[in-house]
């Protein structure tokens, strides 16, 4: 096999362009509403919180009322992002703007789902490190849930793609609902506030859902909840696998540039 001293610059330079798209795409989207509602990097935090002060009341598990918040939070922010903010973008002709430069359509996509990630870090590290504080998460688990939430965001803001992929003819406010919707089906129908043993003999119905897989997965790894290493083995193939098929649907269905 013949060297190519050639190809590995020209590859190693469009890695580094991808990475420096996207985190341009993501200032660029989160800069000026941080500029104008400095309160937002708050609010998604706030919202996540709610459920907080139930559980609370009713004298729940509090490690399950952190974690919960922790998996929502991503949650919203993956999802939302990935249908509202190119929704958005669609209707403002923002998008057909970076179409016709030279960005790669993972450049803009990444950059979209990162922007409200940085909005809301505040909130993430405010249960985090509340979790830490209260001995919910260790040093240990900790590493595990951080790699657990990303796929988990990861898999939510693929799925928000999917979506805003095959529903391009509809309306921004008909988008913004239906994200609101999934995003609150996805995080409050399934146990991800609440204990999945709740469910009884169903209670495989949480590794279905991102939302509920990932909190349980947490749980496990933080010693709130009792699972064999067969059963985690499964919660992480289903995890990554459904991160596999939606990215795939996505990549293959979608269309960035005219040909």
């Amino acid at each position: 096999m013949e060297d190519n001293p050639e190809g590995f610059p020209k590859l190693r330079g469009l890695n580094t362009k991808i990475i420096r798209d996207v985190l341009i795409i993501a200032t660029l989207k989160s800069l000026p509403d941080l500029k104008r509602q400095p309160l937002m990097m708050g609010l998604v935090g706030l919202i996540s919180a709610l459920p907080l002060f139930f559980i609370l009341v009713f004298g729940a598990e509090i490690s399950y009322g952190i974690i919960g918040a922790l998996v929502a939070t991503i949650g919203f922010i993956g999802l939302n992002s990935a249908i509202q903010d190119m929704a958005y973008d669609r209707y403002l002709k923002i998008s057909e703007i970076i179409v016709s430069m030279p960005v790669h359509s993972l450049s803009y996509a990444l950059g979209v789902a990162m922007a409200p990630l940085l909005l809301s870090f505040p909130g993430i590290a405010f249960f985090t490190a509340l979790a830490l504080w209260l001995g919910i998460l260790s040093i240990y688990s900790l590493f595990w849930a951080f790699a657990i939430l990303l796929l988990c965001w990861t898999t939510l803001s693929s799925f928000g793609f999917l979506i805003s992929t095959y529903l391009r003819g509809a309306s921004v406010y008909t988008l913004n609902n239906m994200s609101n919707m999934l995003g609150l089906i996805l995080v409050f129908v399934p146990p991800v506030y609440y204990t999945e043993e709740i469910l009884g003999s169903v209670g495989w119905l949480a590794m279905v859902f991102p939302t509920s897989n990932a909190a349980g997965l947490i749980r496990t790894y933080s010693g709130s909840l009792d699972s064999s290493p067969t059963m985690i083995l499964i919660r992480w193939g289903i995890l990554i696998g459904t991160l596999l098929i939606f990215a795939a649907i996505t990549i293959t269905k979608s269309k960035w540039r005219e040909s």
